[in-house]
């Protein structure tokens, strides 16, 4: 698929998500082909880590906001099927970040073993100015990690942050030059696979011991997500943001 390049080459599986033009917003068929390739590892003892990273100027905008607009429970299977993959992913995950880290774009990295970031990236959870709420475990993992307040800035005012402030908030693991990035990236890919298979996929397991804690608040919030999402004040946020106006949520109150 064009919009999602794959590319293994010894023992790493790099995932680019590459639809410049629209900064990398997320659609279901993409969707479909990230979460095929996460799940494919599991078959496949060659595979030691994954890379994911965006072309263009940004990492991902997150999710494409006609596809959100006329969302159904067929358009987010493959939505959850990808988010499932990369949370119980059995191999390190490493993403390079750079420009925009919207929505999904911030909260995947909460799933990913090594971030590295540019920094000049910007990130945001504007879930709250679309009538929707946190997605992906987002809700527990970011007060757990931050602390109420700050989590509160970013999920209920949909506050966005710098490289800086994601490096002390523990979501990103380094801030580094444009120019520096990929190397930065390449020098951990390189430790991981200098160490044992077995032993780096057991301590990822062991790591993971919250893990079914999180799946279940997952499910629950998207059952929320889901009832927003089909909701009127939604509706009339997608409608505003393809017609390029303001929302107007008071008549909803």
């Amino acid at each position: 698929m064009k919009d999602i390049l794959l590319s293994q080459q010894d023992g790493v599986l790099t995932i680019t998500i590459n639809r410049p033009e629209k900064k990398n917003a997320i659609t279901r068929e993409m969707y479909a082909a990230m979460a095929d390739a996460f799940e494919s590892v599991a078959s496949n003892n060659d595979v030691k880590v994954i890379v994911i990273k965006g072309e263009g100027d940004s990492f991902t905008a997150g999710n494409d906001i006609t596809m959100f607009a006329n969302a159904s429970e067929e358009t987010t299977q493959d939505t959850v099927r990808f988010m499932k993959a990369l949370a119980e992913s059995s191999v390190p995950v490493v993403a390079q970040v750079h420009g925009a880290a919207v929505g999904i774009g911030t909260t995947l990295l909460l799933h990913c073993d090594f971030v590295y970031c540019a920094d000049s990236t910007y990130f945001s959870l504007p879930f709250i100015n679309l009538a929707l709420v946190p997605e992906y475990g987002s809700s527990l993992l970011l007060p757990k990690l931050v602390g109420h307040k700050k989590a509160a800035e970013w999920l209920m005012l949909g506050d966005a942050f710098d490289a800086n402030e994601a490096l002390s908030a523990g979501i990103v693991n380094k801030v580094c030059s444009i120019d520096e990035l990929e190397q930065t990236t390449q020098q951990t890919v390189s430790k991981l696979l200098s160490k044992p298979k077995h032993a780096l996929r057991q301590t990822k397991a062991l790591m993971k011991s919250e893990q079914d804690e999180m799946m279940t608040h997952l499910h629950t919030e998207l059952k929320v997500f889901g009832e927003q999402l089909a909701s009127a004040p939604a509706k009339e946020a997608f409608d505003a943001f393809l017609n390029k106006r303001k929302p107007d949520f008071t008549q909803f109150d």
